[in-house]
């Protein structure tokens, strides 16, 4: 096991690059599903675990590791399966960090890494509903690997705070918000729904779109409709983790083209660390934001309204 993880952190040179690797894991059954590495801190045999009273039905416990006390989901019950064995100790650990937030995802048997691109990365297939868990579906050796939507379970099982703080908005930047729009680019539908609704108090229209090709292609039909992208919108934010091109292969198409490098681009993710503002710099975006505050969100768009003025 110990040797699925050592390398984690030399594999950061593939972001930027359009690509990711997965480690692969299995709940109940043969299914595979994947998480991607950059996500995960550690694997580890799951130790022992402290039950909470009037936890979530989801968390199974909270174990104390390297000093700090996590909270231990069960992944398979999060999605709408069975509770994974009573007996834990039998189980994997997958810490991971999401919206600067750690957490440890109890699952079955972790299998290995594969490096992957994410044109390999797929949308869920359409017609499975909108109560699925999936964020992307991909193939390896032939078989079907899905990637759960991790920003749904943590808002079922923790939601924060989607309301915007008073003060943060005012009545002129309301007003003058009205006439603009902006660009939201996530492939979670928990996400898209937070940041539209975060952007709406604000006052301007959302278009919003589901992964970083769809974006550039939307893009590229503006700009053959003779329009100018910073015209039309007053920034973009983006997803960086996206099926079929990622935030940073996006934002790097943008600034390439010089019918749309103008746009002013934000990249709001749930990636966390310092490296990530070196990969904002490296491919030109203009600003990078930890989701989800959104006090935080609204204060870049707000910020934008004021500077266009």
């Amino acid at each position: 096991m110990a040797g699925v993880m050592d390398s984690v952190n030399q594999r950061t040179q593939l972001v930027g690059q359009n690509r990711l690797e997965l480690l692969l894991f299995r709940l109940n059954g043969e299914q595979l599903y994947g998480i991607n590495v950059f996500k995960v801190r550690e694997v580890l045999q799951c130790p022992a675990l402290t039950l909470l009273p009037k936890a979530h039905p989801v968390v199974r416990g909270v174990a104390n590791i390297r000093g700090a006390t996590i909270p231990i989901l069960d992944l398979s019950m999060a999605t709408g399966l069975r509770p994974l064995q009573e007996d834990t100790r039998k189980s994997f650990v997958i810490i991971t960090e999401y919206n600067t937030k750690t957490q440890g995802f109890l699952v079955h048997s972790v299998e290995r890494i594969v490096n992957m691109n994410w044109e390999e990365i797929h949308p869920p297939p359409k017609g499975t509903g909108r109560d699925h868990y999936l964020t992307a579906v991909t193939r390896v050796d032939n078989r079907m690997v899905e990637i759960i939507d991790v920003e749904k379970v943590l808002a079922e099982v923790s939601p924060s705070s989607e309301s915007v703080s008073a003060g943060v908005i005012d009545a002129e930047v309301q007003d003058k918000a009205v006439l603009m729009r902006v660009l939201t680019v996530d492939d979670s539908s928990v996400a898209r729904k937070q940041v539209s609704r975060c952007l709406q108090t604000v006052g301007v229209e959302v278009v919003a779109l589901n992964d970083g090709r769809q974006a550039l292609n939307y893009l590229r039909q503006l700009v053959d409709e003779g329009k100018k992208p910073e015209e039309e919108f007053l920034m973009m934010i983006s997803d960086i983790e996206m099926p079929e091109m990622d935030g940073y292969t996006l934002t790097a198409e943008i600034r390439s083209d010089p019918h749309m490098q103008k746009l002013h681009i934000c990249l709001h993710t749930s990636l966390s660390g310092v490296f990530n503002q070196a990969m904002v710099k490296k491919v030109g975006a203009d600003d990078f934001l930890a989701k989800f505050k959104p006090d935080d969100l609204a204060q870049r768009v707000v910020d934008r309204i004021k500077a266009a003025h």
